[in-house]
């Protein structure tokens, strides 16, 4: 595992907060794990592009690299995106051995990260149980995706909160203002709006403008460097890394994607199992 690398794939945006707070995510996991090499390629908008950076590595001898989704769940970028851009890396660069980490979401540790940003937002623990909570996400096209949003939102609920209600900043609905206005119209006196996304951008801008319309009462910051954020991505890392360990492959390169670890695997290694 301390031979492989790990990029940080991140969408890309044209707001510059974007590519700095996935440049501090990148310095916070590194400053974690010193002995674990962090890289960061975006799939659009920012530099370096992910085929540059997996180029680079191989030319410096690198051979084994792990591609973990900056995503919080399995939407479109996570399906098409980027594998579509890592099979087309190993093609052009056969003897890098690449591996894609799952995406980051769901997990306890964002709910926690959630909280941690509603706290710091003004939030007292005491206010829990009268507080309907606003979870902002920014949005899919995909069915699934939008079913996480909501499933996270039913079994936070669960935690002790009056309320929890999810919101989408595109494609879906409703909107984070429609949100507050109705829980303010069940009789919710106190709600806080929790953004479900990890930078600040356009859509997260969103999120803030609708939940400062509707009145509500606490507006939490983006995910973003978390501490709970960094400690996930390097679980992800790791569950990534461990798999490679479980199917020690042998022969020439020549590249697929197995679809029992979302890893991209030669296509004609006789597969070794134990």
């Amino acid at each position: 595992m301390r031979r492989m690398v790990l990029l940080i794939v991140a969408h890309g945006s044209r707001d510059p907060r974007h590519a700095a707070t996935v440049t501090t995510l990148r310095d916070q996991l590194a400053a974690l794990r010193p002995d674990l090499r962090v890289e960061v390629g975006f799939l659009d908008f920012c530099a370096p592009s992910v085929p540059r950076v997996l180029e680079r590595l191989s030319a410096e001898g690198v051979r084994d690299v792990v591609a973990l989704p900056l995503l919080l769940t399995r939407a479109f970028h996570a399906k098409a995106d980027i594998p579509a851009v890592l099979r087309e890396a190993a093609s052009r660069l056969p003897w890098l051995r690449l591996r894609r980490a799952a995406v980051l979401g769901p997990s306890p540790l964002l709910t926690a990260a959630l909280e941690r940003r509603l706290y710091e937002a003004g939030l007292r623990p005491g206010d829990r149980h009268r507080t309907g909570v606003v979870l902002a996400s920014a949005g899919s096209t995909d069915p699934e995706a939008s079913a996480v949003i909501a499933d996270i939102a039913r079994e936070w609920r669960h935690t002790g909160w009056c309320a929890v209600r999810p919101a989408f900043a595109s494609a879906s609905l409703p909107r984070t203002e429609d949100a507050v206005r109705s829980l303010r119209a069940e009789g919710v006196r106190h709600i806080a709006v929790a953004p479900y996304v990890l930078a600040p951008g356009r859509l997260p801008d969103r999120i803030a403008a609708g939940a400062r319309e509707a009145g509500a009462d606490i507006l939490a910051d983006v995910l973003g460097p978390a501490p709970e954020v960094v400690s996930l991505l390097l679980r992800r890392y790791e569950e990534a890394a461990r798999a490679a360990t479980l199917t020690p492959t042998v022969g020439l390169p020549a590249w697929r994607e197995c679809p029992r670890h979302r890893l991209l695997v030669p296509r004609w290694k006789r597969t070794l199992r134990t």
